[in-house]
């Protein structure tokens, strides 16, 4: 198990807990953040801070503070389709 903010771009896992409370909580889980929620790391700004994940088919920005309360299941590494806005050969 590892922290959601030390997944580099392309690799993917699941929600294993969410480390937080209260509204943060609530927001986390209006856009689908639950247990069992893959997410893949889709692109990291240039100082870090926020990340880009693909969360349920949508790219959603979260800061590091939010993210290292998310534990998650590393899974794989995965290549995104090259077709896409967020290619790593563009």
């Amino acid at each position: 198990m590892i922290k959601m903010n030390t997944l580099e771009e392309g690799q993917i896992g699941y929600v294993k807990n969410i480390n937080t409370s209260g509204s943060m909580r609530r927001r986390l889980q209006d856009i689908g953040l639950i247990i069992g929620t893959k997410i893949e790391c889709i692109l990291k700004s240039p100082a870090g801070d926020p990340i880009a994940y693909d969360i349920r088919g949508a790219v959603i920005a979260l800061r590091n503070e939010d993210a290292q309360k998310i534990i998650i299941n590393e899974v794989d590494r995965f290549e995104r389709n090259t077709d896409t806005c967020f290619s790593r050969e563009s």
